[in-house]
This record gives C-alpha cells, structure tokens and sequence, in this order.
C-alpha cells in the first residue's frame, strides 16, 4: 500500500478505517470545510487509540487535501495515512478549473501516484473518481476514463463515490467492462446508501470491494440497515471484498472514532469477531494493495 510516508506492506496495516477524510473543501459545503489540523489530530489520535492503525483518506485533487500536513499527521501520531488523487463531480470544481486540467487528466493522476502530490513528495495511493444519481454522466465517463489509463500505468486502486448508492452496475459496465481494469481493483463507495441487496449482490458477484461507510445524518440509514446487509452478503460468500469507513465529510460527523467505538461492537455482535476483523483488516490490505501494471 502507498502510504503519505511511502510504501508500506499491506500487513502492516492492521484496523484499517477504509473510507474517510482529513481535509476536504467544497463549494457545495460552504461553511463546513474540514481544515482544522488540532482537530484533525484529534480524531487521528482518537482513531488509534482505539486500535485503528490505518486511513484511507479519498479526498481527490481539487478539493483541499494538505499533502504535507497529511504527511506530519500520519508521523506524529503513528497512524498510517493514504491520499487520494482523482476527480469528484463536476459540481465540486470551479469550471475554469476543469477546462485546465481536463485534457491531461491520466497524466494528472500518473504524476500525483509516482511522483508526488502538488510540490511535495507525497503520493497518492488510489484514484477517486464519482459516479451520477442512477447514471454515469459524461463527466463520469471522463473521469473513470483517465483513471482506468493511470490504473494501468500504475497498478493503484480505483475507489467510486456512488451518489445515493446508485449506478453501481453502470459503474463497473464501463471501468471494468469496456476499459478493463479487473473487478478486485475496484472499490464502490457509499453501497449502503441504497439498500437494495440484489444489486449489492450482483456488483460483489463482479469481485470489486464494496464500501459501506457512514454514519451521516443525511443517509442514516445506513447506519441501522448496515448489519443485516453485511450479514447478508457474508452469509452468500462475499465477507472477504466487505469494507468500512466512517466517510467524515463535516465537522460534526461522529466519522473514523465512532467506526471502533460504536459501530464495530455491534457488528461484531450480529456477523462475529472473525469475520469483523477480515473486514477491517485483511480486506482493505488487498483492496488497496498495487499491483504490477498490466505489461
């Protein structure tokens, strides 16, 4: 795995909280930026000492990530910390912003995985791109389009922001159907936003990783549906490609602490220890793990 601190073997990664953000801005949260350094130590120290060793952090290019200081967090506190590259929605980004960047994109996300983040020397460790409500619009299909070049170029992980939980299947017809990047390199965000099982089921027949991350006052339901549903689809075999993450996207979401201190107790109750643990740990060291790109 390709941490903010460099390269690190994926079992070295102990709890991992799989979705989550330590920085992030955007013009559709105004007022809400995270961008607090004490109060993003906070919740790193918090985080670990409840057991918690590493966090995938999906905020992608564009949207506030700190590179640097994402890189003293991890050293100071001891927790291993992976930043993302990529592309959000469209309605994320100033459109002169866009226009820039828009005919470079595979080479943007290369660049921000091999060399480094901005002018620091901080890679990242996935591309994140974002689907539509129920669709993959043509931003979509830009974004998915140069992260599935930049996966092939570079072995990394692609993690998707599935709106309201939807377009899962869309997603996957186009990122690992027409431009082939294998099922097990992908992560789909936010499934437990959508509760419907038969299309949780048929997207974890493809062999991505499905990410259930909250708990968010705008989509509690995740949080009171996401024992049945996990047990669901551990119980039809497919407990090893299972993620979690708190996804803290403002200031007041419980986020990465609440995911070991609350969360975890009563998911352990409902699908037990064992298969808890694969969860949080040796499911996320293969979900984003690099692989050797394609020759």
């Amino acid at each position: 795995m390709r941490t903010v601190l460099g390269d690190v073997p994926p079992d070295a990664l102990g709890v991992c909280d799989a979705h989550d953000h330590l920085f992030l801005r955007s013009p559709v949260l105004p007022g809400q930026e995270l961008d607090d350094p004490v109060a993003a130590d906070a919740r790193l120290r918090a985080f670990h000492g409840l057991g918690g060793r590493t966090v995938v952090q999906w905020t992608p290019y564009g949207m506030g990530r700190r590179a640097a200081l994402l890189a003293e967090l991890s050293r100071t506190t001891g927790t291993h910390v992976v930043a993302a590259t990529g592309l959000h929605q469209a309605v994320h980004y100033p459109a002169e912003l866009l226009d820039g960047i828009r005919d470079g994109l595979a080479d943007l996300f290369v660049s921000e995985l091999t060399g480094g983040i901005g002018s620091t020397s901080v890679r990242a460790g996935l591309i994140k791109v974002a689907g539509a409500f129920h669709a993959v619009d043509a931003h979509a299909r830009l974004t998915m389009t140069a992260a599935a070049e930049a996966h092939h170029r570079t072995g990394a992980p692609i993690a998707v922001h599935l709106e309201l939980g939807t377009a899962a299947l869309d997603v996957l017809e186009l990122l690992c159907g027409t431009l082939g990047v294998p099922p097990h390199r992908v992560v789909l965000g936010h499934l437990g936003r959508s509760p419907d099982l038969p299309a949780q089921r048929e997207a974890a027949r493809s062999g991505a990783f499905l990410a259930f991350d909250g708990p968010s006052r705008t989509h509690h339901a995740t949080d009171w549906r996401l024992p049945e549903e996990l047990a669901a689809l551990a119980d039809d075999g497919f407990a090893g490609q299972l993620l979690l993450g708190g996804d803290t996207t403002v200031p007041e979401t419980p986020g990465m602490p609440h995911l070991l201190r609350r969360l975890r107790p009563r998911l352990t109750e409902v699908l037990g220890a064992d298969t808890v643990e694969r969860i949080l740990v040796a499911n996320p060291a293969r979900a984003f793990a690099f692989e050797a790109p394609a020759a």
